[in-house]
């Protein structure tokens, strides 16, 4: 039985590269692509998430230039919450042709000001559809959704028990300081789902600098849960600013290098 390592848990969330130039109050032109910032960071596993209707589909040639990875998990939810059945029907189509293709994600999928049937960008009954298409020829993709720290309190539970992974973000570093106490209510709120660690390299929420502390926090947060079996992964955000020389993506691929070939316990 091959003996797993942190580096096999860690993943980088991706778009097409530029799309956070001049956005977020990010200063300075990324033009790092989503294969060659994986790379920059010594991963081996991503999600590519259509961002800005970025890339356009078909995403055949996209998918190409990551079949050395080990892990690739594709949109059918995009940012914004953007979703076509035409792009879905695409991506399940994608996952049968490479075989690394093992999941896919469904970004922004809940609407804060929503409710009941219509806090996801898909009904529990859509969704249950969804779920009989993760069966391709000989094997069973993961359904996973993006789920905020504000929004644990919604009526989200039916959508959670119909995925199999959620992503847990922090939207803005000044409540990361609530990250352990929400992650209980998380697991409360979802016990069956696994669950990964969203660490953002920028805040977002604040459009500023991601402080070394604050990514340090999320970071031993995210290993003593992946040792404790609590989570089963890390993920990294985003791609389009691992060329910018800011220093929570540096201190990153630093404690990556630290750390991610020690086994998981």
């Amino acid at each position: 039985m091959e003996i797993e390592t942190i580096r096999d848990k860690l993943w980088l969330w991706c778009h097409h590269e530029g799309s956070h130039n001049s956005r977020e109050g990010i200063q300075g032109i990324s033009t790092i692509t989503p294969y060659e910032a994986v790379s920059y960071l010594n991963l081996q596993n991503l999600l590519m998430v259509r961002y800005m209707d970025q890339p356009s589909p078909p995403f055949d040639a996209h998918a190409a230039k990551f079949k050395d990875l080990k892990n690739v998990v594709w949109s059918t939810v995009g940012a914004g919450g953007k979703s076509y059945d035409k792009e879905r029907t695409h991506v399940y189509e994608l996952a049968s042709k490479f075989q690394n293709i093992t999941g896919l994600i469904m970004d922004d999928f809940f609407k804060t000001n929503a409710a009941g049937d219509d806090i996801g960008v898909l009904s529990v009954e859509d969704l249950k559809k969804e779920r009989t298409r993760l069966k391709i020829p000989g094997r069973t993709l993961n359904l996973w959704v993006v789920l905020y720290d504000f929004q644990l309190n919604l009526p989200v539970k039916s959508h959670l028990e119909l995925c199999d992974t959620i992503t847990f973000w922090t939207w803005e570093a000044k409540n990361l300081v609530n990250l352990n106490d929400n992650f209980k209510s998380l697991e409360d709120l979802a016990p069956n789902q696994q669950k990964i660690l969203g660490c953002y390299m920028w805040d977002y929420g604040q459009k500023r600098p991601m402080s070394v502390d604050d990514m340090e926090m999320q970071c031993e947060f995210g290993l003593e849960w992946l040792q404790q079996g609590r989570i089963d992964g890390m993920i990294f955000l985003a791609s389009c600013i691992c060329d910018l020389d800011i220093e929570a993506v540096e201190w990153t691929k630093n404690w990556i290098a630290k750390v991610g070939n020690l086994n998981i316990n």
